[in-house]
C-alpha cells in the first residue's frame, strides 16, 4: 500500500502538518467595505491560495455566516457585515488569532 508523501515536509499526507503551519503564519485582514446603495461587504484577504483552499474556505464561511458571497482575485467576499463571525470561524479552523486583523 503506497502512501502519498508531502513534497514540502516529506511526511505521509495523513500526518502532514504543512497546512496547519501555513495557516498560523499568514497575516489575514478582515474588513467591511461599503458598496453602492449602502450595501456592506465583508472582505477577507491576505491568505496564500497555495497553502489554503480558498474556494472551499469561502463555501464554509458562507454556510457559517448564513450569507451569500464569492471567492475571487485571491480574496473572499461575504454579503453583509460578518467581521467577527468570520474571525471566530477562521480561528476555529486553525488560523492564529494574533495574525487576524479586524477593521
Amino acid at each position: 500500500m503506497a502512501h502519498q508523501i508531502c513534497p514540502v515536509c516529506g511526511l505521509p499526507k495523513d500526518i502532514c502538518v504543512c497546512q496547519e503551519i501555513g495557516k498560523e503564519e499568514q497575516r489575514v485582514k478582515v474588513r467591511v467595505e461599503k458598496r453602492k446603495w449602502g450595501r456592506e461587504v465583508t472582505i477577507i484577504e491576505g491568505m496564500d491560495d497555495r497553502e489554503v483552499n480558498l474556494e472551499e474556505l469561502a463555501a464554509k464561511l458562507k454556510a457559517h455566516c448564513a450569507c451569500g458571497g464569492t471567492f475571487k482575485d485571491g480574496r473572499i467576499e461575504l454579503q453583509g457585515d460578518h467581521r467577527y463571525k468570520a474571525r471566530d470561524f477562521l480561528i476555529s479552523v486553525g488560523f492564529s488569532p494574533e495574525k487576524i486583523d479586524v477593521t
